[in-house]
């Protein structure tokens, strides 16, 4: 069976209860998607998109039980998916993207906005895909480091504090590569058709009209930073002093995930209090597109919960 064709377009839709904003990085302005709870947030969940999507990657369209934006406010939590910088609104503002660095140094400020505007309850709960969860990993190593010891000093001593990090949940981001490195040119095209989405069957009817208005270019900036991540992983998993929950789909084919891999992976996180390492059946690479998606967003929320738990915020 041939692939289906997605091709990108301007104005995705919106599930019910979730609306744009915008959030101040200094100079940057980002885009994002927010949804709130009836009352005060328990936490806010940030949602950070992989590469070649967008923030409504985290509010699918094919099938109510998808989306995690709705979901996480049903629950008590505010959720805020960010189009990370080089998408969205800040596409035209950086056409070739940022580095993972200066990608922290945005992210940081932006929620730091956002906890000026918005309650952000007990604190950030960042639930990553793909190359969002480079991101969320360098902006966890980053918090962890003395103020203004950022990566490549991009971390300035003066900004302010944003609201605690209470932990991590990433799917789709392994250390090691099960593909060249220098194949990641362009995710879109046919030959990665496969890699990131799996079989047709994982995902409700429509997704793949409904994904085309998620998809956007992958700023070159960003591809550049493949070759290194390997050794980006380790320095950033040992510096993490929250905890963390890797999730790989069962058919993930982007990344190395055999059991010793996995076990591997799971001890370069020596400075957190404790990590998780689990399998999603039934699913490629986009997990939250597909059928699975609600599973996948419940289990990200308990752990959430285990992270309030051990914060002493639950309740």
């Amino acid at each position: 069976m041939s692939a289906p064709t997605i091709a990108p377009v301007v104005a995705p839709s919106m599930s019910p209860g979730v609306r744009p904003v915008t959030l101040d990085a200094g100079d940057i302005t980002l885009s994002a998607l927010i949804a709130q709870p009836a009352g005060p947030p328990r936490a806010t969940i940030v949602a950070v998109h992989g590469g070649g999507m967008s923030a409504g990657y985290f509010d699918g369209q094919a099938h109510p039980d998808v989306s995690l934006l709705t979901l996480g406010a049903r629950l008590g939590y505010t959720v805020v998916s960010v189009d990370r910088p080089g998408y969205g609104l800040s596409a035209a503002r950086l056409p070739r993207g940022q580095s993972l660095a200066e990608q922290s140094a945005t992210l940081t400020a932006a929620l730091t906005h956002l906890a000026g505007r918005f309650p952000t309850g007990a604190g950030l709960f960042l639930v990553a895909h793909s190359f969002g969860g480079k991101l969320a990993l360098t902006y966890a190593a980053d918090r962890a480091r003395p103020r203004g010891a950022g990566v490549n000093g991009v971390n300035a001593v003066n900004a302010p504090a944003a609201p605690p990090l209470l932990g991590l949940d990433i799917n789709g981001c392994g250390r090691d590569y099960a593909v060249d490195p220098g194949d990641h040119r362009d995710p879109h095209v046919h030959s990665h058709w496969k890699r990131n989405w799996g079989a047709l069957r994982f995902y409700p009817p429509n997704t793949f009209r409904d994904a085309a208005a998620l998809v956007a270019p992958m700023p070159v900036r960003e591809r550049a930073e493949a070759a290194r991540w390997p050794e980006s992983f380790t320095t950033a998993a040992a510096a993490v002093t929250v905890p963390v929950r890797l999730t790989f789909a069962e058919h993930e084919l982007w990344w190395r995930h055999g059991e010793d891999d996995l076990d591997g992976l799971a001890g370069l996180f020596g400075a957190a209090p404790f990590v998780t390492v689990d399998r999603q059946p039934d699913a490629g690479h986009n997990i939250s597109l597909g059928w699975v998606a609600r599973s996948y967003h419940l289990r990200a929320l308990a752990f959430l919960e285990e992270c309030l738990a051990r914060a002493g915020a639950a309740g």
